[in-house]
């Protein structure tokens, strides 16, 4: 009995130690001298899952119009210019995603959001690290990225407005296989009221994972719903897009080097209803 005690004391002096070695190391990253130095994931590494509905520190805006994306930590070289955030990576993982799709789509805002605190820190020091790179190199590459912490479940429409999306992605989110945590997945009837109210018509919501099951779920949920259209098996395949987060996601490599199945279902988001654009002439829709 005494022995076990002292060993789970001694278990936990080791998570502390551990934990206060990973902090030092990010702290040594952040201040260290040479700031194009990638970040390494194992300072980083955070449970691959975060529960959505467990109460997280976190900051949000009280409505899109309050939200300022040209601060120091987001865009501030597109401070003056007008632009907001277009496209959207939801649940971001360690950044792979975020990182293709700047350079493909320079005049565009790409923006992350992760629910983890330590990845969440990972991707900004690897932005900030790819932009030094780039300006080393006389370009302004990664000045359209960035990322924040943010749980997208709740506070989605805080921080976008009516139509403010091109593009939103879901790539390998957590699949919640019991039954009863079906209502935590990031596809559901209510939330695609909500991805439908952001992604203005003609944008594509994009969905990929390993997991057939969720597959299938999200496609019903997205097939039932009026302002989705699935996209053609052919404009799937034409998509640059879809090419990219099939390998440039973590969770795609890792799909890939165990020779995994990846299932991909496109949307685009359908015109809105004429009595909803009746609504909006007369003043009755506009955001608030």
């Amino acid at each position: 009995m005494g022995k076990r005690a002292r060993g789970a004391r001694t278990v936990d002096a080791a998570r502390v130690d551990g934990k206060a070695l990973k902090k030092q190391r990010k702290a040594e990253f952040a201040a260290r001298e040479d700031v194009s130095q990638l970040p390494q994931k194992r300072n980083y590494r955070q449970r691959a899952h975060a529960n959505p509905f467990s109460d997280h520190e976190l900051a949000y805006p009280p409505s899109p119009k309050q939200m300022d994306w040209h601060v120091r930590e987001l865009f501030p070289e597109a401070a003056g210019d007008g632009r907001t955030v277009d496209i959207c990576d939801i649940g971001c993982g360690f950044g792979g995603l975020i990182v293709g799709l700047a350079p493909m789509f320079p005049n565009s805002l790409v923006l992350g959001l992760e629910i983890r605190a330590q990845v969440e820190e990972y991707v900004r020091q690897r932005l900030r690290a790819l932009r030094e790179q780039a300006k080393v190199a006389g370009g302004q590459e990664f000045d359209n990225a960035a990322c924040l912490r943010a749980n997208a479940m709740k506070f989605l429409p805080n921080f976008f407005g009516k139509h403010a999306l091109t593009k939103a992605f879901f790539c390998f989110p957590d699949p919640h296989f019991k039954g009863r945590k079906h209502k935590a997945r990031i596809v559901t009837p209510q939330l695609l009221a909500e991805y439908a109210y952001v992604i203005r018509p003609g944008g594509i919501l994009y969905t990929i994972t390993d997991v057939h099951d969720l597959h299938l779920w999200m496609k019903k949920h997205l097939d039932a719903h009026p302002l989705f259209h699935r996209l053609t098996s052919e404009e799937e395949a034409q998509d640059p897009c879809v090419a990219l987060m099939t390998v440039e996601t973590e969770e795609g490599k890792k799909v890939e080097r165990n020779k995994g199945d990846k299932y991909v279902a496109c949307y685009r988001r359908a015109d809105d209803p004429e009595w909803e654009e009746t609504a909006l002439a007369l003043g009755d829709g506009s955001d608030s």
